[in-house]
């Protein structure tokens, strides 16, 4: 096979092998699907990037213009799911989602030290890797404060394509009876449905609405917030059909599995290894404390490992409607982090830095 670029231009070949990777991802999550694997269309094409990036047949991560697609699709499906009663569930369980935020961030924050420790980098650095934020987040708070945002990419991409794979796996093998089907309309006779156009629409002005604003994850948030507040208010909407809900999963593992380039990784060993210790580490101590919390609280305990696991808000979102749990507890819980650490970042950053 032919290295693969991911820019994406009209230009020489570039298209051709953005479908060719695209496709090629797309069979992986068939067989992922017909292997009844969990999370199938994600994880698969994730995987199916990620090696084809390190042999060094994707020169480069693939365009994150796509990247919104597959973040809209996705959250517009599970705005769908916050009717009344689930909005009245989330609200009530408000202080303990807070909660569940903090003690995420304080985990990161340990593992950070500890990581630092063994790497013999500086704090701050780490703690950049570690925290639960996006990649290109991270690497923006990075350049912010001096530090090199190349690292932070790298072992942030790391954690999340660790969390991606590793919880859904842990849950379906646990718990494999409950699994099921992302809920969605089936047949050519969804696309006949007049609302169906409504969705797009919401995707589309949610995420620029929300980008204007300068918002963390302008097209999941947007259009989570409407789909969010339109069912919540007795709105009947549409859902997208599978082969829509399957493409931006595809879209969405690819793009992830591409981070991973040979060239990014060549000569950070070491880091890198101690960074997935770290993500193990901290998986140990946030799945620990949700069966803790599930006892004492009316989480169930799958729910409450999916609301404090640090990583994706879509992915968790979609891992809990695989697994048949509370869509909007989990979604609720993530969210909440994300609006917990967009202020909080820089300044624990900088707070970091005193510690060397």
């Amino acid at each position: 096979m032919r290295p693969i670029s991911g820019t994406g231009q009209p230009n020489g070949h570039g298209w051709r092998r953005l479908v060719m990777t695209y496709m090629l991802a797309a069979v992986a999550g068939w067989v992922f699907s017909a292997l009844h694997m969990p999370l199938p269309w994600m994880i698969g094409p994730l995987l199916m990037t990620a090696g084809l990036s390190l042999r060094g047949l994707i020169h480069r991560p693939l365009p994150v213009r796509t990247r919104p697609f597959g973040q809209a699709v996705v959250s517009t499906t599970v705005g769908l799911s916050f009717t009344g009663d689930a909005l009245t569930i989330v609200l009530d369980l408000l202080p303990l989602l807070v909660g569940m935020a903090a003690m995420t961030t304080g985990f990161s924050l340990v593992v950070a030290f500890v990581q630092a420790k063994l790497a013999g980098v500086r704090l701050s650095r780490m703690a950049l890797a570690t925290f639960p934020l996006a990649p290109v987040e991270a690497a923006i708070i990075a350049e912010s404060v001096g530090q090199p945002a190349a690292p932070v990419v790298k072992a942030q991409s790391l954690r999340i394509a660790a969390v991606v794979v590793v919880i859904p796996t842990i849950l379906y093998l646990v718990d494999g009876a409950r699994r099921g089907a992302v809920p969605s309309a089936a047949g050519v006779e969804a696309f006949l449905d007049p609302w169906l156009a409504t969705l797009p629409i919401i995707g589309l002005v949610g995420g620029l609405l929300f980008r204007s604003l300068n918002w963390s994850n302008p097209f999941f948030l947007g259009p989570l917030t409407i789909a969010a507040m339109l069912t919540a208010g007795g709105v009947a909407l549409p859902h997208y059909p599978p082969v829509v809900l399957a493409t931006a999963q595809v879209v969405l593992g690819s793009w992830l599995g591409s981070t991973f380039q040979a060239s990014l990784l060549r000569g950070a060993g070491r880091e890198l290894a101690i960074s997935l210790l770290g993500t193990v580490c901290l998986l140990v101590l946030t799945c620990g404390s949700a069966a803790v919390l599930a006892r004492f609280t009316p989480l169930d305990w799958r729910s409450a490992v999916l609301g404090i696991a640090p990583g994706g808000v879509t992915e968790m979102a979609l891992t809990a409607q695989f697994l048949h749990q509370s869509v909007p507890v989990v979604t609720a819980a993530q969210v909440v982090r994300i609006f917990l650490l967009m202020p909080l970042a820089r300044p624990l950053i900088r707070w970091t830095e005193r510690f060397g």
